[in-house]
């Protein structure tokens, strides 16, 4: 059976492009796809059967060989601080917001460039504990 990684699929359509191995565009229509998969990712290794329709070369019966590499998900374990470290983190934090609630209680919000710092660490200590 040929093999080849996904060149592009959408999943909105149903159908997307193989680049065989040999160098060959193939169609891929969702109708193909092993069971419980409802897309391809680019880049996903896949291997196949080819009938020749109206258009041209056409999968059948496509499984997946290995899937996409995710570039995201590598580079968030790769950057994620040490559990240790992300304690003083939520400790500065946490001083942070409370000097900052503590001034909208007396009516005063925080200036530009304090609203922006403290917007600016709430994201990074997001993007940490999503990783």
């Amino acid at each position: 059976m040929p093999t080849g990684k996904v060149r592009f699929y959408d999943s909105d359509k149903g159908f997307g492009f193989i680049a065989e191995d040999e160098g060959a565009d193939v169609f891929v229509s969702s109708s193909v796809l092993p069971e419980g998969v409802t897309s391809l990712k680019k880049g996903a290794r896949v291997e196949f059967g080819i009938v020749e329709g109206r258009r041209g070369a056409q999968a059948l019966s496509v499984s997946l060989l290995e899937p996409a590499v995710s570039v995201t998900a590598n580079r968030r374990e790769r950057d994620r601080r040490p559990a240790e470290d992300m304690v003083v983190i939520i400790e500065d934090v946490v001083q942070l917001l409370d000097g900052v609630g503590e001034g909208l209680r007396h009516g005063r919000y925080p200036d530009r460039k304090m609203g922006a710092n403290v917007a600016r660490a709430l994201r990074g200590l997001a993007d940490q504990l999503e990783a």
